[in-house]
C-alpha cells in the first residue's frame, strides 16, 4: 500500500491522462481518504465525492493581483469583487488550474484488520454533506490495538442500487500502552501547492516519507496558504478550492490513504499569516475559519489537542497553538496565552503521569526557538514571553521529553546549554519553501542548522537493554542531513 517510484510514475500517467479526455460523471473519489486521532481503540475516517476522478490540471491560471489590489479587496470584503479580480470573464471556479469540484452522492465505508476479511464491517450508505464541501466523515471505535486496519470506500449516485466506484485506504491504530518494540514516524510543516517540488506529483517529500514506512505521520499545520497567490483565498469558495487541488495532487493522494495521519493547523490554514480571534480575511472570519479547519477538511476531533501512547516507550502530544490563544497584539502579561488555561494544565498534568521513556510534545510553533525578532505569534518570540518562560521551566523539570515544532520554514535543532530543553524543527515541505534565516547566523543553542525543506524523521529501536529514540533531519527526497540520538537503559 506503501507509495514506490513505479507506482508514482504510474499515478503519474494516470492523471496526465485524466487531464486529455473526458471522464463519466462521478461520483469519484478525487481527494482520496484520509484518517486521523488514531489512539489504541478508534480513528476518524475522511473523504469527499468529487465530479471528476483527478483534478483539473490544464485548468487557467488566476489572475495575478498586487499589493495595493490585495489591501483594497480584502478591506472590501465583497465575494464577487474578490471572485472577479482573479478569476477571467466567463470562467468559473471549476474552469481553473487545479479545480476538483465536489458532488453530491452516497457512500459507504468497510474495514477490516489486515488478513482478517471475514471480520469485515460494513456501513450503510450516506450522503456526503454539500454544505460541508461534500465532504463526510466516521468515528471508528471499538477497534483492536497495534493493527494494521484496510479500508474500501464505495459511491454510488443518489437513489441508485449499484456501486459506481471507490477507493481504499489504509490506517495503523496505535500499540497498547505496555506493548514493547520498534516503530518510527515522520513530521513536516508548511508547504502549499504554489511551492511544490514535483508539478505533477506533488511534494516529494510524501514518496520519501512513504519509502520509510512510518507508523504514524504528522503535519503540524501550515499545509496550505489561504494568504498566498493563485488564488488568493479571501472567501470559503477559494479556501475550499485551494484545499480541493492540493489533496488532488497524487503523491499526497496515495500517502494520506495507506498512513496513520495526525494534522494540526496553523495560521495560514486557519486564516491568514499571525492570524488570532477576531481576525478576518477578506469575507472570511477567524472563527469560520478555525471551522473549516476543524470540521470541514480534516477529521474532527472535540478537543484539537491529544496524547496518545505508542506503546511502552513512546507518547506524543498533538497541541492546538490557535483554537485557545488571546490576541497576538494584547500586551504580554500572565493573562496572554497561546494554548489557553485547559490545554496548558493538561499538558502539565499528563507529562507528570505518563512513565513512557521517551515523550515528544509537537507544537505547530517553536518554543525554544530561536526566532526573527519580527514574528509575535509563538512562545519564542518576546509577545508571548511571561506564558513561554513558564512553559520553558515546566519542561526544564522534566527528562525525555523532546519539543517539536513547525512553522518555521528552515531546520534546525536547539539545546541551549544547562538546560534540558530539545527542540527540533522540522523545515519546510520544499526547498523552494525554505527561507526566513540565515545559514551564517548559527546560535550557540543551534546543534544544527539547515535553511533548506525537509521533514523530521524519528525511530524508537529497542536493542539488548537498551532502548533509543533517533532525530532525522532528511531533506526533500529521504537523504540524511543530520541525526541526534538519545538512548536509556530498561
Amino acid at each position: 500500500m506503501k507509495l514506490r517510484p513505479i507506482l508514482s510514475l504510474l499515478l503519474i500517467v494516470i492523471f496526465m491522462g485524466s487531464c486529455q479526455q473526458e471522464e463519466p460523471v462521478g461520483p469519484w473519489f478525487g481527494n482520496g481518504v484520509h484518517n486521523g486521532w488514531a489512539d489504541q481503540s478508534s480513528v476518524v475516517i475522511w473523504t469527499r465525492l468529487t465530479k471528476n476522478p483527478d483534478m483539473n490540471y490544464g485548468g487557467t491560471p488566476f489572475v495575478p493581483l498586487n499589493v495595493e489590489q490585495r489591501k483594497n479587496l480584502n478591506k472590501s470584503r465583497n465575494r464577487d469583487s474578490i471572485h472577479s479580480a482573479q478569476i477571467p470573464e466567463g470562467l468559473i471556479l471549476e474552469d481553473m488550474e487545479g479545480a476538483c469540484p465536489g458532488m453530491e452522492g452516497e457512500v459507504r465505508l468497510s474495514y477490516h484488520p489486515e488478513g482478517l476479511s471475514a471480520n469485515i464491517v460494513t456501513t450503510g450508505w450516506m450522503s456526503v454533506d454539500p454544505d460541508k464541501n461534500f465532504t463526510i466523515q466516521w468515528e471508528l471505535e471499538g477497534l483492536l490495538p497495534g493493527t494494521q486496519y484496510k479500508i474500501l470506500i464505495e459511491s454510488r449516485n443518489i437513489g441508485d442500487s449499484g456501486v459506481f466506484t471507490s477507493t481504499e485506504g489504509a490506517f495503523k491504530t496505535a500499540l497498547e500502552k505496555e506493548s514493547i518494540g520498534d516503530l518510527n514516524f515522520c513530521v513536516v510543516t508548511c508547504h502549499d501547492y504554489d511551492r511544490r517540488d514535483d508539478s505533477l506529483g506533488g511534494h516529494r517529500i510524501y514518496p520519501a516519507m512513504a519509502s520509510r514506512e512510518p507508523d504514524f505521520f504528522v503535519h503540524t499545520g501550515d499545509i496550505e496558504y489561504y494568504d498566498k497567490k493563485n488564488p488568493w483565498a479571501m472567501t470559503e469558495e477559494l479556501m475550499r478550492f485551494k484545499w480541493d487541488r492540493l489533496f488532488a495532487l497524487p503523491f499526497q493522494r496515495e500517502f494520506y490513504a495507506n498512513t496513520t495521519s495526525y494534522f494540526m493547523k496553523d495560521d495560514h490554514d486557519a486564516l491568514r499569516d499571525d492570524t488570532y480571534p477576531g481576525d478576518w480575511y477578506g469575507t472570511v472570519s477567524f472563527e469560520r475559519g478555525i471551522e473549516i479547519f476543524d470540521r470541514e477538511q480534516f477529521p474532527s476531533h472535540d478537543k484539537r489537542y491529544k496524547t496518545i501512547r505508542w506503546g511502552k516507550d513512546l507518547q506524543i502530544w498533538i497541541m492546538e497553538g490557535r483554537n485557545y490563544r488571546t490576541r497576538n497584539r494584547m500586551p504580554d502579561g500572565p493573562e496572554k496565552t497561546i494554548w489557553g488555561t485547559e490545554q496548558k494544565e493538561w499538558l502539565f498534568k499528563t507529562l507528570r503521569e505518563s512513565n513512557a521513556t521517551f515523550r515528544p510534545v509537537i507544537s505547530p510553533t517553536p518554543i525554544v526557538g530561536p526566532d526573527r525578532v519580527n514574528k509575535n505569534d509563538n512562545y519564542s518570540n518576546s509577545g508571548y514571553q511571561t506564558e513561554g518562560n513558564e512553559i520553558r521551566a515546566f519542561l526544564n523539570t522534566l527528562e525525555n521529553v523532546f519539543l517539536i515544532n513547525g512553522d518555521r520554514h528552515w531546520q534546525y535543532v536547539s539545546h541551549p546549554e544547562g538546560t534540558n530543553l530539545w527542540e527540533f524543527s522540522t523545515g519546510a515541505g520544499s526547498d523552494i519553501h525554505a527561507g526566513g534565516w540565515s545559514q551564517e547566523d548559527k546560535r550557540p543553542e543551534h546543534r544544527f542548522l539547515r535553511v533548506k525543506g525537509g521533514f523530521l524523521f524519528g525511530e524508537l529501536i529497542r536493542k539488548d537493554d537498551t532502548v533509543m529514540l533517533r532525530f532525522t533531519h532528511c531533506d526533500v527526497d529521504g537523504a540524511i542531513v543530520h541525526v541526534e540520538e538519545f538512548e536509556m537503559g530498561t
